[in-house]
Parts: structure tokens; C-alpha cells; sequence
């Protein structure tokens, strides 16, 4: 999961990075990151995680305790019940998406020439229909993803956030010639690769675990109660991390153009590690704490639950310092090339160090959500969760009137991540029984002692990159990044190592697979 999230998150930030070298970060290239809003909103409320996670305990349950007639009845019924669901709310968004892009952009309507409102409007809520039926291959393919989880098979769906971001790519370099803008081309890009990614692939993959499946609305199955009954707290807990992103896209909307491509692009930075350390960690250890509440195994559960955490604060506090010391460095590598100017790289890297500083919360939301997702108990989620976003909204609007300007929108979620995450640690040692937080505590500061002496020598290496003509030099800056990035590694490594943290055998047993392989 690691490896094909990985890719997925690398394949994403050379998406954005064709985008802003082709299209630059115009009024357009806003245009085209709102226009996802609409169906993106729709994922989250329904195809999001929320569907699948709701479903994987729930199948799992009846899958490990041999009731597996049990398991594809429930499957059946909710893939025909939300198939159903899902495809009018597809319509009705279609038929009345001019008005949802004033509702979600709505900063656009001030930030714009006033002659261009309308036309900037209406490409805003053409290029959401073209995207929008996207939004029923992600709900089918995440049902499909969930029940391949269910079942230890992680390579297909691995697969389907790559052929996105490939499909993307795709409409970017061969059909944006087509049409004008050319960020259209993109839209169908991103629906081609939606389809392929997410209902093609699968489908093949689930014929391999002997997948039945026969439309059903008996909606009186307990265990499909029981899926309807957990979707609630599920979109409420899981989905935060994009809400965020769309709170944060609409608030942008009211900063001048190009204000809603710098937080794309920074925001799509921030969101590798989340995917790469914590979404995948996340999604494999979930099979694994659903079998052990089914089993009555608590012990394991706090376990595995505790070890995965330490394992996340271990990888993602050195991170953090990575992406706040070297944010300039690092999105001019990527970005900074054709309309994608030393202006917009400044803006953008501001807005990244804003970001970074909640890198780890955000790695350990996906964790701990499945913690209680494993052991169906929604309360928790549903109330911090809303405590939550009620906090960043508050946040937001309290500090982008300071002299912060927009770097107060990723500040805000940064600081309310972090506390998110402090409550929800609380609430899991309720629900499961007392988590190891001493253990805890003793990951976080030693992985912060250790990532303050690599920020020390990032620092020092970053003060060396020579500028020419107020750009870095691509070529020279790559190989200085990576020089300086793997020196700072290996510094983090020997440090955690000389305090004898217990996390760096992880990297001990891959380093060996790695010599074994060579």
C-alpha cells in the first residue's frame, strides 16, 4: 500500500506540475480546481471513505465468522441501494451546477473582473458536469476496494489513484489541444481515468476472490442496517481531510487569481506523506483491528493500534521539518517551470510551511478513525469531528483578517488537526482500554530531538543553493535536494538510533530487504 500510494502521490505532483507549467496559475486554473468542488463534495458525503469504511467492518465480521452468504447479500444490497442514491444526486448536481459553483466559489464573484463573472462562472460549473458521473465509478470502485481490503488484496486497489492521476495527465498533454481552455481537456482526462481506475480494474480483481453479486433492496438485512448506521460518523470523521481542502478552496476564492492554484499546489505537497505514511498504513492495518474486535482480542487490538501510531509520529515528524525548511527549495524543483513563475513559487511555499505543521495530526487521523470504525462505535468521530470543523471554520475567519492573509486558511487546519487528533487519542483509550501513552509520548519527543538536528544541517545545506537571475538553477537544485535530503535522513536515522527508539528496527528490516535484494 505504501508503494502504490506512493507512486499515486508522485504521478499527483507531476499531474500538478504539467498543470502549472502549461496552464500557469491563471484565473482558468482556478476555474478548473473549483470545478472539482461540486463532485468532490459529493464524494465525500457519499462514495467517499465513508461508504467503504463503513462497509469493511461490517463485511469483514461476517466474512471471519463464516457467514459469507451474509457478507455478498449485504454487499449486493447496498451496491444497488446507493447505486440508486448516488446516481440522482449525480443528476440533480448536473442539472443545477451553475448554481452550486456560486455557492462554492463564491469569493469569485469579488476577486474577478466584473465582465468575466459570468463567463468564469459558467466554465466553473461545465467542466463539474463533465466530471461529475466520475463521482459513481469512485462509489462503486471504493464498495469494490473495501471488499478486496476485506480479503488482504491490496495491489488492484492500489492501482486506481494511479490511472486517475495517469488519466489527468493524459487530458492535460493530448486532449487540452482540443479545446478552449484547455483545462477542459483535462476534465474528460480525469472522467476516462476514473472509470479505468476505479470500476475496470476492480471488477477484474474481484473475480479472483469468487465475488457474487445480485441486485437486492431488502434494506431490512441487519447488517446492511448496520452499514447505513456507521456511513454517518464515517463521512464525518474520514472525510475531514478533504472538507478541509474544500472549505479551504472556497475561502480562497475571495484572494486574488491564482490564490486557489497556490493552495492546490501546496496543499497536493503536504498530502504525499499523508498518503504515503498514513493513508496506507491506515488501510492495512484496518482488516487486521476489525478481525481482532471480531475475535475478542483486545490485547492485539491496542497493540497494533499503538505500534501503527508510533510508527506514523516516527516517519512523519522528520517530515514536517523536511517540507518547512526546504518549502521554497522544494517547490521550485517541482513548479517552477514555464507560467509557473518565482512570484507564484514564493506564495506557494508559504502556504506549504503552513501546511507542514500539521503533517503528522493528519497522518494519524486515518489511523485512529479506524480504530473506532474497527470496534463500530460512531459517536466519538461524529462529535470531535464536528468540534473540529466548527473550530477551523472559526479559525479561518478570525485569521485570514490578520496580517496572514491566506496563509491563515492551511495555519487553521494545521492547528485544528492537531488538536483533533489530542481528543481523539482520549477517546479511543476510553473505548478500547488504556493506550500506551507513555510509549507515545516517549516516539514524539525523541522523533522531534532528532528531526531538530536534521532541520540544523537542511538548514545550513539549504543556505547554499545558489539563485541565479531569482531562479535555482533545476538541474543543480534536484541533486543538492537529494544530497541534502539524504544527508538529513541519515542524520534523523542515527539520531533516533542512538536514542534507542524501538521504530527504527522498520527501517533496520527494510534496509535488510533492500541489501538481501541487492
Amino acid at each position: 500500500m505504501m508503494l502504490s500510494l506512493f507512486l499515486s502521490r508522485v504521478l499527483g505532483i507531476g499531474r500538478e506540475m504539467i498543470i502549472a507549467a502549461k496552464f500557469g496559475m491563471s484565473v482558468q486554473t482556478d476555474a478548473y480546481i473549483l470545478a472539482f468542488l461540486i463532485p468532490d463534495l459529493l464524494f465525500f458525503l457519499i462514495a467517499g471513505g465513508a461508504l467503504s469504511s463503513a462497509f469493511i467492518p461490517v463485511f469483514s465480521e461476517y466474512l471471519h465468522t463464516d457467514r459469507k452468504e451474509d457478507a455478498w447479500k449485504v454487499f449486493s444490497v447496498v451496491v444497488t441501494f446507493m447505486s440508486i442514491v448516488v446516481g440522482a444526486l449525480i443528476v440533480l448536481a448536473w442539472i443545477f451546477a451553475l448554481p452550486l459553483a456560486h455557492l462554492v466559489a463564491p469569493g469569485k464573484l469579488h476577486s474577478v473582473d466584473p465582465h468575466e463573472v459570468d463567463a468564469v462562472m459558467g466554465l466553473i460549473a461545465h467542466m463539474s458536469r463533465i466530471v461529475l458521473p466520475a463521482q459513481y465509478a469512485f462509489f462503486i470502485g471504493g464498495v469494490l476496494f473495501g471488499t478486496l481490503y476485506a480479503h488482504q488484496k491490496f495491489a488492484a486497489p492500489g492501482l486506481g489513484p494511479n490511472i486517475y492521476n495517469l488519466g489527468i495527465i493524459f487530458g492535460a498533454l493530448a486532449l487540452a489541444p482540443f479545446f478552449v481552455p484547455g483545462q477542459i481537456g483535462m476534465s474528460w482526462g480525469a472522467l476516462t481515468g476514473a472509470a479505468i481506475g476505479n470500476l475496470v480494474i476492480p471488477l477484474f480483481a474481484m473475480r479472483s476472490i469468487g465475488a457474487r453479486f445480485t441486485p437486492s433492496l431488502e434494506l431490512s438485512h441487519p447488517g446492511v442496517k448496520k452499514v447505513f448506521r456507521l456511513m454517518l460518523p464515517v463521512v464525518l470523521g474520514l472525510s475531514l481531510p478533504g472538507v478541509y481542502a474544500l472549505i479551504m478552496q472556497a475561502f480562497g476564492s475571495y484572494f486574488q487569481a491564482g490564490a486557489n492554484g497556490w493552495l492546490n499546489t501546496s496543499n497536493r505537497l503536504m498530502q504525499a506523506p499523508l498518503g504515503i505514511f498514513g493513508q496506507s498504513l491506515a488501510i492495512a492495518v484496518f482488516p487486521a483491528l476489525t478481525q481482532f474486535f471480531a475475535q475478542e482480542r483486545m490485547d492485539l487490538f491496542r497493540s497494533q493500534l499503538g505500534s501503527t501510531m508510533r510508527t506514523v509520529l516516527y516517519l512523519t515528524i522528520p517530515i514536517t521539518t523536511f517540507l518547512f525548511v526546504l518549502a521554497p527549495q522544494i517547490v521550485s524543483l517541482f513548479f517552477e517551470h514555464g507560467r509557473f513563475t518565482p512570484a507564484d513559487t514564493a506564495a506557494t511555499a508559504a502556504l506549504l510551511r503552513m501546511f507542514s505543521i500539521g503533517v503528522a495530526a493528519w497522518c494519524l487521523h486515518p489511523v485512529l478513525m479506524r480504530g473506532f470504525f474497527a470496534v463500530q462505535s460512531p459517536t466519538a468521530p461524529i462529535v470531535l469531528g464536528t468540534v473540529a470543523t466548527g473550530l477551523f471554520v472559526g479559525l479561518t475567519f478570525a485569521l485570514m483578517r490578520t496580517p496572514l492573509g491566506i496563509r491563515a486558511l492551511p495555519l487553521a487546519s494545521s492547528i485544528s488537526a492537531i488538536l483533533l487528533v489530542a481528543m481523539l487519542l482520549v477517546a479511543v483509550s476510553r473505548k478500547v482500554g488504556a493506550i500506551d501513552f507513555a510509549a507515545l509520548g516517549a516516539t514524539l519527543g525523541k522523533s522531534a530531538g532528532a528531526s531538530a538536528i536534521m532541520g540544523g544541517l537542511l538548514w545550513a545545506g539549504g543556505a547554499l543553493f545558489p539563485l541565479v537571475d531569482g531562479r535555482w538553477h533545476t538541474p543543480v537544485l534536484a541533486l543538492e535536494l537529494t544530497v541534502v535530503g539524504l544527508l538529513g535522513a541519515w542524520a534523523y536515522y542515527l539520531a533516533t538510533r542512538a536514542l534507542h527508539m524501538p521504530e527504527v528496527a522498520t527501517v533496520d528490516r527494510a534496509l535488510a530487504k533492500l541489501n538481501r535484494r541487492a
